[in-house]
């Protein structure tokens, strides 16, 4: 048995870490609150990463040991997903503390593939991390929707508005649909069209995602909130509406609190609207579709959209979304669930990190809850999320096909065309196809 590494604590050592991190925390930070009890430990998915976990972590900052915790891998190990505050009955603020810790890091040395993504959105005026300029993403928003009225029919006068004065909405747009899979974001086109939801993209501070804030850089990820927000107040919209992107939701919202931009802008996630104009009857989905199919269906709250943000309520929107779309006999949810639940380990900057090993390891135990459940798909309205569980199914050899909101709303409106099922699995790859015998007609009670 290999004997555990000796940490020798030296006395009247000075700490210039902890004495920032009690500056910069708010009260519930106060590591001296700290009771050593390990529920954060004990609840953590990166627990046991490079030898370290949360309450160690805490322990060393809060005895001084800033040598020890100086450029420390599992800084960039922990997605900083709150659970550990949120088990705590202190609600210390862990998470906090990281993010401090990743700046100890000089910035030209913090991970090159956040790095990369945060200083490829700062120079573009599209906010993308992905690089794409104002022009490239107008010419393919228009060449996409050019298609679709061209091709499917009934959709002629579907809208993808750009620099729309005055519309209700302004909506933001994950750099991954334009730049790798532009058919993804007509679903979403098509639902707010049925909506009759007053929209607009901008050119300009239209990207969803904030890589600025996993590198742990102030500044600037302020500067991207800004430009986004700012863009938005500028075309007179009312709700900055996120797209299906947790991370992208959270650092508008908590930008605005933490830098106090003062935005006048309701800062609102899309499911929040889905779940809306469900129940106000603009969107009429049916689960009818997956009555003698029953195909199961579980859901990932993203840790930004839910426990850091907008709360079980915001969770509870979300399962009637989904059981809505699917039936509620056809949902089986994840145990623990909603402010509760686990961390897929995709935040956080973990996918542009480089730890991949560890990434993979964090997620097994999202993994063994989605299989727990049986569920034949997982629904995540958050790209991280998804690409971290879809990444988890091919690792780990799971049975399940990872989705987006959208394309289940879609499809219980009978408005997915087959182009737009990149995801499904054969099991609903012709299942109410449009113009097909028994799909609905969306357009039937509006002519």
């Amino acid at each position: 048995m290999s004997e555990a590494k000796t940490i020798k604590i030296q006395p009247n050592r000075k700490s210039v870490f902890i004495e920032k991190v009690k500056e910069l925390l708010p009260e519930g930070g106060n590591l001296n609150l700290c009771l050593t009890c390990g529920a954060c430990a004990s609840g953590c998915p990166a627990t046991g990463l490079e030898g370290m976990d949360p309450r160690k972590f805490l322990r060393l900052a809060a005895l001084g040991m800033d040598e020890e915790i100086t450029k420390h891998p599992w800084v960039w190990m922990c997605s900083m997903c709150t659970r550990c505050t949120y088990v705590c009955p202190m609600e210390i603020n862990i998470s906090g503390l990281i993010f401090e810790a990743r700046k100890l890091w000089p910035r030209e040395e913090r991970p090159k593939g956040i790095l990369g993504s945060c200083d490829m959105a700062l120079r573009n005026e599209s906010g993308s991390a992905m690089g794409t300029p104002p022009e490239d993403f107008t010419f393919v928003v228009e060449d996409v929707l050019e298609e679709v009225r061209e091709t499917q029919p009934g959709w002629e006068d579907l809208q993808a508005p750009l620099e729309k004065q005055g519309a209700h909405f302004f909506v933001s747009q994950n750099s991954r649909e334009p730049v790798t899979e532009p058919d993804e974001m007509v679903p979403l086109w098509k639902i707010l069209h049925l909506a009759g939801a007053d929209w607009t993209y901008s050119n300009q501070g239209w990207g969803g995602e904030n890589y600025c804030m996993f590198l742990a850089d102030d500044e600037n990820w302020q500067k991207i909130a800004s430009n986004t927000l700012h863009r938005a107040e500028a075309l007179g919209c009312k709700v900055y509406l996120n797209t299906e992107c947790g991370h992208s939701t959270f650092s508008v919202w908590q930008a605005n609190k933490r830098y106090g931009l003062n935005s006048p802008l309701e800062i609102a996630p899309m499911v929040a609207y889905y779940y809306e104009w469900i129940h106000s009857g603009k969107l009429k989905v049916s689960s009818a579709w997956n009555k003698d199919l029953k195909i199961k269906f579980t859901v990932q709250d993203p840790c930004n959209q839910i426990r850091k943000s907008y709360g079980d309520e915001q969770a509870a929107k979300m399962r009637e979304v989904v059981k809505a779309c699917v039936g509620e006999e056809n949902f089986v949810d994840m145990t623990p669930n909603k402010s509760n639940n686990f961390c897929c380990g995709g935040g956080g900057g973990y996918l542009q990190s480089g730890y991949t090993e560890a990434r993979f390891k964090y997620g097994k135990i999202k993994f063994d809850q989605i299989i727990a459940t049986g569920a034949d798909y997982c629904l995540t309205p958050c790209h991280n999320c998804h690409a971290q569980i879809h990444e988890l199914a091919d690792h780990y050899d799971g049975n399940y096909h990872v989705i987006h909101m959208w394309t289940i709303i879609a499809l219980s409106l009978g408005i997915l065309a087959e182009n737009e099922r990149e995801y499904l699995g054969d099991d609903l790859k012709d299942v109410w196809l449009p113009g097909e015998p028994g799909t609905p007609n969306p357009f039937a009670d509006r002519k």
